[in-house]
């Protein structure tokens, strides 16, 4: 018995076929293989052609179909991560109007925030929890204003993984979780939120059918199923955005634990157990997995634009050519904790939402010409990122949520033994390390939807733990943490 994940990314599709009784990855392909193209028609566009994303599913799943040589009877379920916050219009015949408005198009921008301005901040941020900024509502808002005809023709407006369920199983469908990723859902009201519609202008009957995150979503149609080579009736009984997936997939469901990424940009997305939000709107909280009327479990996200991206500039800028990362951390790890008094600012990369929207840039502090050297600039760089993380997190704790896990897969910037120790030494948390992505994660979701396993903890049960790392040198690091903190504030 098999379960099949995909993760619908901007740069490409992943398939994944979970063997369901060991938990084990038999087989993922993902396609295409060089970058997905983003059309940007104008400066600080970004779209894609929904019908690519099928099209690269499709060749993803032909290629862990041959790699594995799986009957496709034997594939029980099928679940769905997407790239979050994009806007997919279909008519009446479900095809698209126009390219999807992705996740990193920033035209709506003046529409989020003239919504926001006129239903009052205080309320936004009380009943949708954030502002409506440049998601989802405000993107069809965009539509709406620029593109009456395609506006007038709209049937349903769907997320990205909505639309790909939609071309699995021919039923218009969304989550809750999705909804409020869209910034569409009022958390008080435990329904959509009809002034926000109201104040875009936008009729409530474009939004489609609320499904459950996890359960029967819909099946495979006779046409899908041809295309993919798989069963006709073969239940979809899971979705979710990329990062509320990519926090099951490391099976963070409780409030105190944290997922974590650490890439180019670095992601802390963390579980809290009431509604809440913060007042300065500097992290975003959607309804997680698991979430409930009942019984609340928010992701509350945090983007950091300069992670990753700052080790690789100090690796092609300060080190000798060809130098590894391995070799950098060996580098940086002869100098001490607080790499004697240098703070480097890690904000090179763009405005950041945690800093309110400023773009301060990227600053080196307390430079030393006779006592510092490259040792000093490579540990520096890497607490930077640390103390940014933990400067997010702190946001969260003011939010109510007690932080004592952070779950990372073995990757990127989570590979230096540096910046595990400094990131659990400052933080106080345990991190524990797995071997897991998205569509697998997808793929055990599903199966959980569809009752293979009795609940996530069964589901999760043969999840690999790689390292556990457990706080040290606790006093040293929040010392330094502290330093960093004071010139932020300047």
């Amino acid at each position: 018995m098999y379960l099949l994940g995909y993760d619908i990314g901007s740069s490409s599709v992943k398939a994944s076929l979970v063997e369901a009784e060991t938990g084990k990855c038999v087989a993922s392909a993902f396609y295409p293989e060089k970058e997905a193209p983003i059309q940007a028609p104008k400066p600080g566009w970004a779209e894609q052609d929904p019908d690519a994303w099928w099209d690269y599913l499709k060749q993803a799943t032909a290629a862990v179909l041959a790699e594995s040589r799986v009957a496709s009877a034997d594939i029980k379920a099928i679940g769905i991560s997407y790239q979050m916050h994009g806007l997919v219009c279909i008519d009446k015949e479900g095809k698209p109007l126009r390219p999807s408005i992705i996740w990193c198009d920033s035209r709506a921008v003046p529409y989020g925030q003239r919504a926001f301005d006129s239903l009052g901040h205080e309320w936004c941020l009380e009943h949708l929890l954030n502002s409506p900024g440049n998601f989802t509502a405000a993107k069809l808002a965009w539509v709406k204003e620029n593109e009456p005809a395609v506006y007038e023709d709209i049937w349903k407006i769907l997320l990205p993984g909505d639309y790909v369920a939609y071309r699995l199983t021919g039923e218009a469908a969304t989550t809750v979780s999705g909804l409020s990723e869209g910034i569409f859902w009022n958390f008080l009201k435990n329904a959509p939120s009809q002034r926000l519609l109201g104040a875009l202008g936008i009729d409530e009957s474009l939004l489609a059918n609320i499904v459950p995150t996890f359960g029967d979503q819909g099946r495979l149609t006779p046409g899908a199923a041809r295309e993919l080579g798989l069963a006709a009736g073969t239940p979809v009984t899971y979705r979710a955005g990329d990062q509320p997936n990519n926090a099951l997939s490391l099976n963070v469901l409780n409030p105190g634990e944290i997922a974590s990424t650490a890439g180019t940009s670095g992601v802390v997305y963390g579980v809290i157990g009431q509604v809440a939000h913060d007042p300065l709107s500097r992290v975003n909280p959607f309804a997680h997995v698991n979430h409930s009327a009942d019984n609340p479990r928010l992701g509350v996200l945090l983007c950091i634009n300069g992670t990753g991206i700052l080790n690789a500039w100090v690796r092609r800028n300060l080190m000798p050519e060809g130098m590894s990362y391995a070799a950098m951390n060996e580098l940086a790890a002869q100098a001490p904790i607080g790499s004697d008094g240098i703070s480097i600012l890690p904000f090179g990369n763009g405005a950041e939402r945690m800093l309110q929207n400023h773009d301060v840039g990227c600053t080196f502090r307390g430079v030393n010409f006779n006592r510092h050297g490259r040792a000093h600039l490579l540990r520096a760089a890497q607490e930077g990122v640390v103390f940014s993380f933990c400067y997010g997190i702190e946001i969260m704790e003011q939010m109510g949520m007690k932080v004592d896990r952070i779950h990372a897969g073995r990757a990127n910037m989570f590979l230096s033994p540096i910046f595990r120790e400094a990131l659990a030494g400052t933080s106080g948390a345990t991190i524990e390390l797995y071997d897991t992505d998205g569509s697998v994660g997808a793929a055990r979701g599903a199966g959980i939807g569809a009752g293979i396993y009795r609940d996530a903890a069964e589901a999760f049960s043969t999840l690999e733990r790689l390292d556990v790392v457990e706080p040290v040198n606790e006093s040293a690091y929040r010392n330094a943490y502290e330093h960093w903190k004071s010139y932020l504030k300047q």
